[in-house]
């Protein structure tokens, strides 16, 4: 049992690090406290996302509860599959759709646990355009994908710049977070890169909550545990200093 233990214990860093992706391009650092920034991280997944994935996991009341969205907003402007607020997530594509791409579209609810929030932030920063490609794009954080760059008519088009002499690009290991990929800008989109990194760290934001909604009351509660066990401390401390005054 001993050596069991502890080959788990050496296990779990690696395992860490299998689930966050490896080397991302960039760093993304979660703010699920950040209302407003989840609410437009939901609104543009729908509008952006649920035509091809789904988030089965999370069901629509759930994120108008969590996300303080009002259930008329929420029928008139985010659901695109159902009519019922208790229904699941569902992707809009039919399953004889998805030959376009391949396979079926992923359903996307606990990407964000499985391969970080780094590499969903990252994801969605390094499509760039590359000859020869079914869709005309590649990325750097998934190369190979099959999906269209979605959000090509946001960001514009790039392509990536060749790389210095004794480097490798991201899909050969060598870009980490510390050396961001350098593209070059082809044509400009509708939104300034200041702009569309806010859309995608929203959008990011909002997948790291899908991929555990109850995380933001867990660390409420969290909280109020450590601050009632303080307390119950003191309380017991107080309690032992008078029961062993009289003892010598």
């Amino acid at each position: 049992m001993k050596h069991l233990l502890i080959a788990l214990a050496l296990a779990l860093p690696g395992m860490a690090m299998a689930a966050g992706g490896g080397g991302t391009a960039y760093k993304f650092d979660p703010d699920l406290g950040n209302e407003p920034s989840l609410q437009r991280g939901a609104a543009a997944f729908m509008n952006y996302c649920s035509g091809c994935h789904s988030m089965g996991l999370l069901r629509y009341n759930r994120l108008a509860a969590d996300l303080g969205i009002p259930e008329d907003l929420l029928q008139e402007n985010l659901m695109f599959t159902s009519d019922k607020v208790g229904a699941q997530i569902n992707s809009a594509m039919i399953p004889a759709s998805a030959k376009w791409f391949g396979k079926q579209p992923p359903d996307l609810t606990l990407t964000a646990r499985a391969r970080g929030d780094d590499w969903v932030y990252s994801f969605l920063k390094t499509f760039y355009v590359e000859e020869g490609r079914p869709n005309g794009v590649n990325n750097l954080t998934l190369p190979g994908a099959s999906m269209p760059h979605v959000l090509g008519g946001l960001q514009g088009w790039q392509k990536l710049k060749p790389a210095e002499e004794g480097e490798e690009h991201a899909e050969a290991g060598g870009h980490g977070a510390s050396h961001a990929p350098e593209f070059e800008v082809l044509e400009e989109g509708v939104l300034s890169a200041k702009e569309y990194d806010g859309l995608v760290a929203d959008i990011t934001n909002f997948m790291v909550y899908a991929a555990e909604p109850v995380k933001i009351k867990r660390k409420e509660i969290g909280t109020l545990v450590i601050l009632y066990l303080m307390l119950f401390t003191f309380v017991a401390y107080l309690l032992k200093r008078e029961f062993w005054k009289d003892v010598h």
